[in-house]
């Protein structure tokens, strides 16, 4: 088995083992990419300023993330269709996240359902809620998410319309994919991935198979989904998602600092700085360039969470070190899943551990949340001044 030695290993292996309509879901954005890009750019453009002359032998990772316990500062954010990678993917990262100690986050557009999660893992976790113009649907999911013991809902704001994505729209992606020549050559060339899946327990939207007709038609739902994210979602709408749902609220897609403070106005305990990896609005800032505003708008009065180009354990250190209180990370812990299931889950927290106890060994920080202004910075000019 190969070594592993970074997140971009496992990026690698995910590439080699997945059919590529199904790597390039989870591995691209929309259109050219270019938020895609930017996340990554900026957050390598950001330096770090050591502090050598100090007592670090004593180092603390450890916070709450809208009140749950996380050993490091680092959620499982959600995605979509993570099931397509690995058999039952869902419940697998659940299971490595709970293993692990730190928060998981499951999408409404998962392979596995609400209940199968919780049966998995038997413990709280967080749902993310994409709200349809079919209100009953929506009331559905918030019930189940509660009755499944959720302890935060996270509702995405971003999403009056899905990006185009064009390599899913060149490939035909679908759930399960659609069998064009192409498709099938590369499902074909991937035996691994294929024996793996026929062990899955569903294989379309589950949260979606006892909500709506269309369900019984891969085709129909996925044409029905499309058709529902709704243009007129609004303040009002937050509102009553807030009125409706009495645990933690998390608003995830918050790029703006009007954004950020009406969050605060409608009673919302937290929100992720997040552009959707790059997969909405492409030519949008990276999500680590606006992070400082929005924590200078809001300061203390809402926890600031963020979300777009975690690759490295430096990475989390960055983001906290402009102000935001803790992470979530899409693409690296599913890299890991596609690679290796629950055990690659396992294994990207755990690189993404050991390079953030380094950076706080290198950096002089004995607790991420005592980061003092300067250490993250942009690189310096070269030359004299």
């Amino acid at each position: 088995m190969s070594k592993v030695a970074s997140i971009f290993d496992l990026e690698c292996l995910a590439r080699e083992r997945l059919p590529g309509v199904v790597f390039d879901y989870i591995h691209g954005g929309s259109e050219q990419q270019l938020t895609v890009q930017r996340n990554l750019d900026d957050m390598r453009a950001l330096a770090l300023r050591q502090h050598s002359l100090r007592d670090v032998s004593h180092r603390d990772t450890r916070v709450t993330m809208a009140g749950d316990p996380a050993r490091i500062p680092l959620a499982l954010g959600p995605t979509g269709l993570a099931g397509l990678t690995w058999a039952n993917g869902e419940c697998e990262a659940a299971r490595a996240a709970v293993d692990f100690g730190v928060p998981f986050c499951l999408s409404t557009c998962s392979i596995n359902s609400i209940e199968d999660v919780a049966e998995a893992i038997n413990q709280p976790f967080w749902f993310q809620l994409y709200l349809m113009k079919d209100h009953k649907v929506n009331a559905s999911l918030m019930r189940r998410a509660h009755d499944a013991s959720c302890s935060a809902l996270v509702l995405t704001i971003d999403l009056h319309t899905q990006g185009k994505r064009w390599a899913d729209e060149k490939h035909g992606l679908a759930v399960p994919p659609r069998l064009t020549p192409a498709n099938i050559m590369q499902m074909v060339g991937h035996p691994r991935w294929l024996a793996n899946m026929a062990g899955s327990k569903r294989h379309t939207f589950g949260n979606f198979e006892h909500e709506i007709k269309e369900a019984g038609s891969i085709g129909s739902l996925s044409k029905w989904i499309e058709e529902q994210f709704d243009p007129a979602f609004d303040v009002n709408t937050a509102r009553r998602v807030r009125a409706t749902w009495q645990r933690k609220l998390i608003l995830k897609g918050v790029m703006n600092p009007d954004d950020a403070r009406t969050a605060i106005d409608i009673g919302a305990d937290a929100i992720i700085v997040s552009n959707h990896g790059g997969r909405q609005l492409d030519g949008a800032p990276s999500s680590i360039s606006v992070l400082p505003e929005i924590v200078d708008a809001v300061g203390d009065r809402i926890e600031v969470l963020f979300d777009g180009g975690i690759r490295t354990g430096g990475d989390i250190v960055k983001a906290i070190g402009l102000g935001a209180h803790a992470c979530l990370s899409g693409r690296a812990w599913l890299y890991g899943l596609a690679a290796r299931g629950c055990k690659g889950v396992t294994c990207a927290l755990t690189l993404l551990e050991q390079e953030l106890q380094d950076c706080m060994l290198l950096t002089g920080l004995d607790n991420l949340q005592r980061i003092e202004p300067g250490v993250v910075t942009a690189q310096p000019p070269l030359g004299r001044r």
